[in-house]
């Protein structure tokens, strides 16, 4: 075994249980039935999508889909500058070009990887810029540019951070225990994955938005009432005003245990009725009900884990480490090459993080009509959603798989028409004509 390598063989056996694991926690976890019984109930007539929705929407959403087509880029743009850097000799020069006046490795390694992160950030800029016209263009967007670049800023700074704090406890192992590096990166980046998500509701959200519980009324005691007869502990309904920077509509839950939130933009109780933000309500209350966020954070940290020892595996093969010009990941020149194994491991897993995504958003729905027993007010929701927030019903396969994280809205009309004969109520006409 090369003496700069990393135990391979260790390595390769607890990558393969780790593989193991994350299989068994994908497939036991993910709802891919988020039904109990598929045979119980009769098959539902396919229905078009223009029997739910107009010609105009659907021109509509298909016209407003070309918004999305610097998003589609972007991805492209920033995976490609990633490999160039990370897969040449280019990242490992800039990166040790930054201030050559340092000489600790733990500043070299901050420095460089937020140079190259910065490379890579300027290159897929323009189609931020290309994307936030069309959204003005299109009234989806109401922040002054100011606020947008402040934004941009924002989120690189949070990444970067999180980055950069990543590879600098990489690097450090990698010199410290040059054979076992791999173990307690990989544990401490697991690690970091359930701390990050159980704080990110603390810290990370009110540096985007302001949160203040809703006032006492009616639909504030209706929502209390819903997550009480739900059995989900709801003590405070919180809302964002998110109205600053866009005009769709929203919720979402976020963080678990003591963590845990519940928040509505302020958009949708502004344009929604208070049977459709209960509608909404529900299927957030799904997500809690599943724990979902928990259960997410958990894959997650046991995917990084994994993630961490194949990379470490990856970086052990002289070819990739001498396509960089770096000896070892103990070099501060070698955060170009995990950077861009990184991205390639992201681009890779996205399409099965979506899937799983869609099915937990498909089971939330149906505990949402398991809850408020409307399916019709349900599936009309849903298409006054889609509508207003200019969703795409029927996106190309690849931006399906690719960037998809729920299902379409005539995929949740579909399951709420399914749902709705398995339960015996009244099959669900055409909403295009409602």
């Amino acid at each position: 075994m090369n003496q700069r390598g990393i135990a391979r063989r260790p390595a390769l056996v607890v990558l393969a249980v780790l593989v193991g694991c994350l299989a068994a926690a994908v497939l036991f976890t993910t709802p891919w039935a988020p039904w109990e019984d598929v045979a119980a109930a009769p098959p539902v007539p396919h229905i078009p999508i223009t029997a739910d929705f107009t010609a105009d929407e659907i021109a509509r959403s298909e016209a407003f889909q070309l918004v999305r087509l610097p998003v589609y880029i972007s991805s492209a743009v920033g995976l490609l500058a990633a490999i160039v850097l990370g897969f040449t000799r280019l990242g490992a020069r800039l990166s040790a070009r930054v201030l050559p006046c340092l000489r600790p490795w733990w500043a070299r390694v901050p420095l460089g990887a937020f140079v190259v992160m910065v490379v890579t950030r300027i290159a897929t800029l323009p189609f931020d810029f290309w994307l936030e016209i069309g959204r003005r263009e299109r009234g989806i967007s109401t922040q002054p540019w100011g606020s947008w670049a402040l934004d941009l800023l924002l989120d690189f700074a949070v990444v970067a951070f999180v980055t950069v704090l990543l590879l600098t406890g990489l690097v450090g192992f990698a010199r410290r225990f040059p054979h076992w590096w791999w173990a307690p990166a990989a544990a401490s980046a697991a690690v970091l994955v359930l701390v990050g998500s159980y704080v990110y509701p603390v810290f990370v959200e009110p540096i985007y938005n302001r949160f203040a519980p809703m006032q006492p009324g009616p639909l504030r005691t209706s929502l209390l009432e819903l997550a009480r007869e739900d059995g989900v502990a709801v003590k405070e309904v919180l809302i964002a005003d998110a109205s600053r920077r866009t005009t769709r509509l929203n919720a979402y839950v976020s963080g678990f245990g003591p963590t845990w939130r519940l928040v509505i933009y302020d958009t949708l109780l502004e344009e929604a009725t208070p049977q459709q933000v209960r509608f909404v309500v529900a299927h957030e209350l799904g997500h809690a009900k599943h724990e979902d966020v928990l259960r997410g954070t958990l894959v997650g940290a046991l995917g990084v884990g994994l993630g961490v020892v194949a990379l470490a595996v990856l970086l052990d093969v002289r070819r990739v480490l001498r396509c960089a010009g770096v000896p070892s990941v103990a070099d501060p020149r070698a955060v170009a090459i995990v950077l861009a194994l990184v991205a390639l491991g992201m681009q890779v897993s996205g399409p099965l993080q979506n899937l799983i995504s869609r099915r937990v958003e498909a089971r939330a729905d149906v505990h949402a009509l398991e809850v408020t027993r409307d399916p019709a007010g349900y599936a009309m929701t849903q298409r006054w959603l889609a509508v207003t927030n200019r969703s795409e019903l029927d996106p190309a396969p690849l931006a399906y798989g690719l960037f998809a994280t729920h299902p379409t809205a005539p995929e949740r009309i579909a399951l709420v028409r399914w749902w709705a004969v398995l339960e015996g109520d009244s099959p669900i006409p055409s909403l295009a004509a409602r």
